[in-house]
């Protein structure tokens, strides 16, 4: 038996455990939730490498938990997908690994297993592990892949291995080991998120593949929950999420990019101290390459925040400090907003209505992004979302590259 058709089988058999378990209520707490999500968005202008002004994304998402008993609870979840843009792998099968370049048309969202005991905590499957306290960017995230096939607008991709957590009063430690390799989703070579450089006009890009590392990742973290503050140190080691891309000549006409994921050490902390006035929170991380001579640098976020009535308004820096230049080009959005002043606004205009505002500009004025975004339940089951995205810049930013990338989208979903 495959890889592939054992997970299969797993998948198959975690179906049926769920499906079993509304049947025996008595014994068995079963739950589901899920929603139908459509979205349009409009782009005013044309890109030089694409075209497409109008895209229109549909997502229905299901989730099943079941809690046989008072320690175990078994979650299952389930993402099925369609674009009008080229962005969905069309044949159909459902993916585990999220490792294809464009977004799989049924995908398992989650498959896991928590079991909890006094002060432990494990949870062992396919699963989101988020680390980190800032808003906009968190250096020590590290176990949390992303899709960037929009670059400014991104969703979580989801892990499989396994974390531990123990608590004791106001102190948690917490270790994660992940045995197989999750990337993140680049943008698309012939979509506007991408952004070639002048001197590949005239030349035929042929998309090379990617070269996935095979060794496990792991990573320990300490969080001290105190009343005056709150601090907590993380290590990791495993690899770059985004990658090395490979330039390689095949003839006077055509290169091939390869992507590679080089060795990633990296050391972070996190601090939180509140305030009668303002919170200050702050978030750093040291990334290293052992082995390689790949960049190393230091990635920071410092931040002020504030509650007052129905307002909560943060803003700050991400700063970057490098300590050693890499070779090569390197696909990387987190680096690509430092030394960036960053802002964040969310208004809760009522139960079912709130607005938020957060933006980022470069401390050279070279490239800016403002989001604005207004969501309303409507009903017990139905919300509407109006979202809109201004960018500007000069080609040679990393945010500012994207000027022609202005947008406006709606989202209407319905909750069941």
């Amino acid at each position: 038996m495959t890889i592939r058709a054992r997970w299969v089988c797993i998948v198959a058999v975690a179906l049926g455990v769920l499906v079993i378990g509304t049947r025996v209520a008595d014994a068995q707490v079963f739950a589901e939730r899920g929603f139908i999500e459509g979205q349009y968005t409009f782009f005013p202008q044309v890109a030089p490498n694409d075209k497409v002004q109008n895209v229109v994304d549909g997502l229905f998402r299901e989730e099943f938990f079941i809690k046989p008993s008072k320690w175990l609870q078994l979650a299952a979840g389930f993402d099925f997908r369609a674009n009008s843009h080229d962005q969905i792998d069309r044949q159909w099968r459902l993916d585990w690994d999220d490792r294809t370049i464009l977004r799989p048309a049924a995908a398992v969202r989650r498959l896991a297993a928590t079991f909890t005991a006094p002060h432990l905590a494990v949870d062992v499957g396919k699963q989101f592990i988020r680390w980190g306290n800032a808003d906009i960017l968190n250096p020590t995230d590290r176990f949390a892949p992303r899709d960037y096939l929009n670059v400014l607008t991104t969703d979580l991709l989801p892990v499989i291995g396994g974390r531990a957590s123990v608590q004791f009063g106001p102190e948690t430690f917490e270790a994660v080991w992940v045995p197989r390799f999750t990337p993140s989703r680049l943008p698309l070579l012939t979509q506007r998120w991408t952004v070639l450089p002048p001197q590949t006009e005239g030349l035929t890009i042929v998309d090379g593949g990617s070269v996935f590392p095979t060794g496990s990742q792991q990573g320990a973290r300490w969080r001290h929950a105190g009343e005056h503050f709150e601090l907590s140190a993380s290590i990791f080691d495993g690899f770059y999420n985004l990658p090395n891309i490979d330039v390689q000549v095949l003839n006077e006409t055509t290169v091939e990019l390869v992507r590679q994921y080089p060795k990633l050490r990296s050391y972070g902390g996190e601090l939180s101290i509140p305030t009668s006035v303002v919170t200050l929170k702050g978030e750093t991380a040291y990334f290293t390459s052992p082995g390689s001579t790949n960049r190393e640098f230091i990635l920071y976020v410092v931040e002020l925040e504030r509650q007052t009535g129905e307002w909560m308004l943060s803003g700050g820096y991400i700063g970057e400090s490098v300590t050693r230049s890499g070779v090569g080009f390197r696909f990387a959005p987190d680096e690509g907003l430092a030394r960036s002043i960053i802002g964040h606004a969310a208004y809760t205009v009522d139960p079912t209505k709130s607005v938020t505002i957060e933006g980022a500009l470069r401390q050279t004025g070279d490239g800016a992004y403002a989001k604005a975004e207004f969501s309303d339940a409507f009903s017990s089951h139905w919300r509407v979302t109006f979202t809109g995205v201004a960018i500007r810049g000069e080609d040679t930013d990393f945010i500012g590259q994207y000027h022609r990338n202005s947008n406006v989208s709606m989202t209407l979903r319905v909750s069941f």
